[in-house]
């Protein structure tokens, strides 16, 4: 399995209708930097989670559960310790997807055939094959239904520090009075931030 920065691997270098990874998240990589790619990648949790922040929302994926994230769109990753994950990276114009972000319920077939084209080396995705599988998946995948597991992230930087506190350190949540102190503001004035 791959780290969570695909130690190295490049999407938009290739130009196969579709990629899949799968990803062990490691203890000194529980963090992928804001990025972005021309390929859409959806991001499939197997075993712990993974939240992304992608366009002022947190997108949350719990297993069974999988997030879209259209080509072009930066976003940034964070995973549980110990999570399993499948990273499948699109073409665009491959296969008709979600023009926006969302979290997709992955039947089990459709799970499957993006398991199934993980397994596959460089040599093996060019096989007419695995070419089946893939648009077999394209047939699948648009079918998925979309759920809406987001978190709204505000771009104001006293509320993102107050958001990233309460991510960072859940045990440490305040009144609304405290956090107003804490940002020397009235409590009426964060209330309307």
């Amino acid at each position: 399995m791959l780290g969570l920065r695909l130690d190295g691997y490049e999407p938009d270098l290739h130009h196969d209708a579709a990629v899949a990874f799968c990803i062990q998240a490691r203890e000194d990589e529980l963090f992928s930097p804001l990025h972005q790619h021309r390929k859409g990648q959806l991001i499939l949790a197997l075993h712990g989670a993974i939240t992304c922040e992608v366009e002022n929302a947190m997108w949350m994926v719990p297993p069974q559960y999988a997030v879209w994230i259209p080509g072009e769109i930066p976003h940034s990753n964070h995973v549980t310790v110990g999570a399993q994950l499948c990273f499948l990276f699109i073409e665009p114009q491959a296969v008709v997807m979600p023009e926006r972000c969302c979290t997709l319920k992955i039947a089990p077939l459709c799970r499957e055939l993006i398991l199934a084209l993980a397994s596959k080396s460089d040599a093996q995705r060019l096989e007419p094959a695995t070419q089946r599988l893939t648009q077999v998946l394209f047939d699948e995948l648009p079918q998925q239904p979309q759920e809406q597991m987001q978190l709204p992230v505000s771009d104001h930087p006293k509320i993102r520090r107050m958001v990233a506190t309460m991510a960072k350190e859940p045990a440490q949540w305040q009144t609304l009075g405290q956090w107003a102190s804490v940002f020397a503001m009235s409590e009426r004035n964060l209330a309307r931030l």
